[in-house]
């Protein structure tokens, strides 16, 4: 059985015969903000621990809810981890479909690299995200292939054509395209993977504007040929806010 998981709040269920009222504004939104602080909780939560160390009651402590209303919201843990991977991919997806919009005609060679400085981006500012893929990669588990069938391969798919057409043309050091993506994949996650232990042995700060800038200046050389500015933060900010709006307006599918 199948359950629809949204990150908009359901209507108020009423009684039979009678008209259905929706919730007013305030609580959808209520709500809304309540899904979403619930899922960074939990993402942070599975990065950390993996998942059959997390715990919701964990998570309803990162948030300071009730563990009722988690559950509520997710009915059980499986739950609530596919939705918080949905919902992670979600907002890589929306930064993506955010780019098509706003870079109309760009070349091929362009857009490639900006969907990959896009996702080093989001890495950057959530390493959580890498953390949390990482706990699953280990070990051949059922959530591992559910969420590379559901989320991942879909991804995947938008990218391996692209990747082609440009070794065909010369422009990507040839490989299996698969391969090339999955070492621009460990390129992207550097900052998220060693960010703690380059803390320590050389008090670098991976989150540091200056070190993400030139990390990614040299990643840019290296495999597509020349350096490009990454976006100003006031870019990105802008950038992020429009993504998070395309993710609000998106829903959260999983299984019960």
């Amino acid at each position: 059985m199948k359950q629809s998981v949204s990150v908009l709040p359901k209507t108020a269920v009423s009684r039979p015969g009678a008209r259905r009222r929706p919730l007013k504004r305030t609580e959808q939104r209520r709500a809304v903000e309540t899904r979403l602080a619930i899922l960074n909780a939990a993402l942070a939560e599975f990065a950390e621990k993996g998942f059959d160390a997390a715990s919701i009651r964990a998570v309803a402590n990162r948030t300071g809810l009730q563990h009722p209303l988690i559950t509520y919201h997710f009915r059980n843990k499986d739950i609530l981890w596919r939705a918080t991977a949905e919902y992670a991919f979600g907002r890589i997806r929306g930064e993506w479909d955010g780019l098509e919009e706003t870079n109309v005609g760009m070349s091929a060679l362009d857009r490639l690299r900006s969907e990959y400085r896009t996702l080093f981006r989001y890495t950057v500012a959530f390493p959580e995200f890498h953390r949390f893929m990482r706990q699953e990669c280990t070990t051949n588990n059922p959530r591992l292939r559910w969420v590379a069938k559901t989320v991942v391969m879909p991804l995947i798919n938008r990218l391996l054509p692209q990747i082609a057409s440009l070794q065909n043309a010369k422009l990507l050091p040839l490989m299996e395209p698969i391969v090339f993506h999955y070492m621009m994949v460990s390129l992207t996650a550097m900052l998220a993977e060693f960010g703690p232990e380059m803390g320590v042995t050389s008090k670098l700060a991976a989150d540091d504007p200056r070190v993400v800038e030139s990390y990614w200046q040299a990643v840019d050389k290296m495999i597509f040929g020349k350096s490009v500015r990454l976006p100003s933060t006031r870019e990105q900010g802008m950038q992020t806010h429009g993504a998070a709006a395309a993710v609000r307006r998106s829903s959260i599918v999983t299984s019960r």
